[in-house]
């Protein structure tokens, strides 16, 4: 999935990012940087990322990776 930052508290780790499909809010899992790249997020930085089993955002990732679960949108 794809999405957007709105927001990330590099303190304590808690942060939101918006969904690409259907522009709903998914908070960031307590573990979403482990392994990743990013030590920190920036509001309006674009991540892809998975969902943990409780409908968090895991696994963040650089937004610049191809992302197959969306439909092709266009450029202006």
């Amino acid at each position: 999935m794809q999405g957007v930052v709105r927001s990330f508290d590099p303190d304590s780790g808690e942060g939101v990012v918006v969904r690409d499909t259907d522009r709903l809010d998914i908070v960031l899992a307590p573990d979403a940087l482990k392994g990743s790249l990013f030590t920190s997020l920036r509001q309006g930085q674009r991540v892809n990322f998975d969902l943990d089993p409780e409908g968090r955002a895991s696994r963040v990732r650089s937004g610049a990776e191809k992302d197959l679960g969306l439909p092709d949108q266009v450029q202006i």
